[in-house]
């Protein structure tokens, strides 16, 4: 009879982690699935991607030897003089760098509000969960009328929050097997 108690609490334990394995598989296959889309969109060319590379390393060496806050650059083709700040240079590196990696690059203003549709394929969830998830105080919001908006940093760290405590149950439940003998470490 213990036996069977243990076998049968055995299964009931594979079968949540057979549930949650099949949940993590359909969770990274639609999110693979809308990054492509993105990538397609946003991607940059092969040739695009070559002269980031070049532009990339000949601005990185010339940030190295800036010393003022305020640089200014030549456009060629065009004689004309631009002052940019030297923050701003930096950025266009980091931007440069990303594309010559074959990386979209998006620039979002941080104070940027989005709507909950766009929060919602942001987190990678229905618009309506991302509704109660609003409403249960999860995520802050204003309401503008009927609608509701979220600041996009807003969305960003609930989306960081929720990364880290995945990774905690995967711990914890990895944890959990070792201590019953079900994984090898």
């Amino acid at each position: 009879m213990r036996f069977y108690r243990r076998a049968a609490s055995l299964i009931v334990i594979l079968d949540v982690y057979f549930v949650c394995f099949v949940y993590f598989v359909y969770i990274c296959v639609i999110k693979t699935y809308v990054m492509t889309i993105l990538e397609e969109i946003q991607r940059p060319t092969k040739s695009e991607q070559r002269v980031a590379n070049a532009s990339y390393a000949t601005l990185a060496a010339a940030l190295l030897q800036i010393q003022s806050d305020n640089t200014e650059i030549e456009i060629e083709e065009t004689n004309d003089r631009i002052k940019i700040p030297f923050k701003a240079l930096r950025f266009l590196g980091d931007i440069l760098k990303a594309m010559g990696e074959g990386k979209p690059v998006s620039i979002v203003p941080i104070a940027t509000e989005v709507t909950t549709q766009k929060a919602a394929e942001i987190l990678g969830c229905s618009r309506p969960h991302l509704v109660k998830l609003l409403e249960a105080g999860k995520i802050a919001y204003t309401k503008v009328g009927k609608h509701r908006r979220i600041r996009f940093e807003d969305v960003m760290k609930y989306k960081q929050n929720m990364k880290e405590e995945q990774k905690k149950h995967i711990i914890d439940m990895m944890n959990a097997d070792e201590e019953t003998g079900l994984y090898d470490s």
